[in-house]
């Protein structure tokens, strides 16, 4: 990262001294802009697609509900990305497990295990003393489950979704963790489970993004000798169907960014609209919600304008005008404000991103609803603010008090509530007001988020001059090193995944419909996955370019 100077024209010229990221030019250049007239499905994929769907669907029914094997199917069902054309059919095995669920406490560790997940998946939150049968007089649990691989990542993943008070899936999730690592050197005459097992380590089925992990799934799934062909074929072709929409939107939403000219107006920003429109393919990849994911998309991509003008490039001054014609929210501030040029860029694209929104939602007369996102908008802005003015003040803020504005900086809380525009009737006026109270559950993905960002990012972020992280703020007021920070602020991004399910589990099919809720958890996961081994947005070079390749480019042959 590195310091230069810009001559910037005002009444009299002004050497302004900025900060700039030095941030690499988009990967994809104009790749996506091909995609314009690719043609869908073809009538023969389109009917193969339907009669191999009805296949899985008797499947799915025809399964005795009370037996392993149901529990199987649903697992792989959802494991290969296809769950989403039986949401009714898996509710409703669920729920039956869920009203049984004591009578698979009689089977092994695996079946226990997945049974418990699945439910917990779902929004029902069952009891783990099923899991005492398998701990000795000492509570620890017996050294002979080592010997069962499946049965030892199933319980892995299931412990995954423990909450507060869960002693006993700490201690599993520890157990598990250990021996899969110990186990994992041993499985190399079995390749497939070994792939398996270490992608588990790396991404858990809670962290997983649907895409991502259905594409790596299948390849593990056509590995295995006693896959289901009819099953397989759908997920491939069902894959590939879902490859081309998202092909042709990401295409639209590459025009919109070309026509806007932000690069070449505006070079200190990140160009990354592939990555932003991976993210919100993230929080739902699902056909009805192609209208949701573009206006996900765009948003996200004015934020990250509007982050790296707070962050790097603003001076005071600029950025107390720029949130001032944010609270204003309309176009004649730039002017009466008398905003610096590249800023009346930024916020005029912003008002018109949020006009062609507004048209979007008229279609459902819902344009109303869009006012839930600019007050979220308008809130982040002058959170954004705080951090510009505690860097320009030199100020090193209480955790606390760097929380409180952090649970805004993240912008989840913005994008959460954005997401849930364009998503149709199941996003009611009753669940926007929900919402925008800010519930423990969205905090819970806030601090999430807010704090994987910090612990991957806040080294190049310092270099280069930004506001303090949670990492500084940590470390300043509790007199402690920087290892330890990251230690502390790990168990807080822990105990506030037990937050979201804990909330997740009170509010499930109760006030809010369990699809809108899923948008929450799955923010949570992206950012999980992004900030994994660094921070992949701006460093997009990285493995993120392998994954968007295969998610959005590469089809399954």
């Amino acid at each position: 990262m590195e310091l230069c100077t810009q001559t910037v024209p005002t009444d009299h010229e002004v050497e302004i001294t900025r900060r700039v990221g030095s941030h690499h030019p988009t990967v994809w250049g104009d790749h996506f802009l091909a995609y314009a007239n690719l043609p869908g499905a073809s009538e023969e994929e389109e009917k193969q697609h339907e009669d191999l769907k009805e296949e899985v669907r008797k499947m799915l029914v025809m399964a005795p509900s009370n037996a392993l094997e149901k529990l199987e199917l649903i697992n792989t069902i959802q494991c290969l990305g296809v769950a989403y054309h039986f949401e009714h059919e898996i509710e409703e095995a669920l729920s039956y497990m869920c009203t049984h669920y004591e009578e698979y406490w009689i089977g092994d560790v695996h079946a226990i295990a997945l049974c418990f997940r699945l439910l917990r998946q779902q929004g029902y939150r069952v009891s783990c003393d099923a899991y005492k049968k398998f701990t000795d007089d000492q509570g620890n649990f017996k050294k002979e489950l080592v010997n069962d691989v499946h049965g030892m990542l199933s319980l892995y993943e299931a412990a995954q979704f423990r909450v507060h008070g869960e002693k006993i899936l700490d201690e599993a999730l520890t157990f598990t963790t250990t021996q899969l690592k110990l186990i994992l050197p041993k499985l190399s005459n079995f390749p497939p489970l070994a792939q398996q097992v270490a992608n588990a380590l790396k991404f858990p089925i809670k962290d997983g993004i649907v895409r991502v992990e259905a594409r790596k799934y299948i390849s593990f799934y056509q590995q295995n000798q006693n896959h289901n062909q009819v099953l397989l074929n759908f997920a491939k072709l069902d894959f590939n169907i879902l490859q081309m929409l998202h092909k042709k939107e990401l295409c639209d939403i590459t025009r919109w960014w070309k026509e806007l000219e932000i690069v070449k107006t505006l070079p200190y920003v990140r160009d990354r609209l592939a990555e932003t429109y991976f993210w919100s393919l993230g929080v739902y990849f699902e056909p009805q919600y192609s209208t949701a994911r573009k206006i996900l998309t765009k948003n996200i991509s004015m934020i990250s304008l509007i982050d790296d003008t707070y962050d790097i490039y603003g001076t005071l001054d600029e950025l107390t005008l720029f949130t001032e014609a944010i609270e204003r929210w309309n176009i004649d501030a730039s002017e009466q404000l008398q905003l610096p040029s590249y800023m009346k860029i930024i916020y005029r694209s912003l008002l018109d991103v949020y006009d062609e929104i507004k048209k979007d939602l008229a279609n459902e007369n819902k344009s109303f609803l869009i006012n839930y996102s600019i007050i979220e908008m308008k809130k982040m802005v002058m959170a954004y603010f705080q951090e510009g003015k505690w860097y320009y003040g030199k100020t090193i803020p209480k955790m606390e008090q760097y929380m409180k504005n952090g649970i805004l900086t993240s912008a989840y809380v913005q994008i959460a509530t954005t997401s849930w525009l364009g998503m149709g009737k199941v996003a009611t006026k009753d669940a926007f007001d929900w919402i925008a109270t800010e519930p423990p559950m969205l905090v819970a993905s806030s601090i999430i988020a807010r704090l994987l960002n910090d612990l991957l990012s806040h080294e190049e972020e310092q270099k280069r001059g930004d506001a303090p992280s949670g990492v500084e703020c940590y470390m300043k007021q509790y007199g402690v090193q920087k290892e330890e920070a990251h230690i502390k602020i790990r168990n807080i991004i822990e105990n506030s995944w037990k937050d979201l399910y804990e909330e997740y589990f009170k509010v499930s099919g109760t006030i809010i419909p369990r699809v809108l809720l899923m948008c929450i958890i799955n923010l949570a996961k992206i950012i999980e996955f992004i900030y994994k081994d660094g921070d992949a947005y701006t460093f997009s070079k990285s493995n993120l370019k392998d994954v968007i390749y295969r998610i959005l480019i590469d089809p399954i042959i």
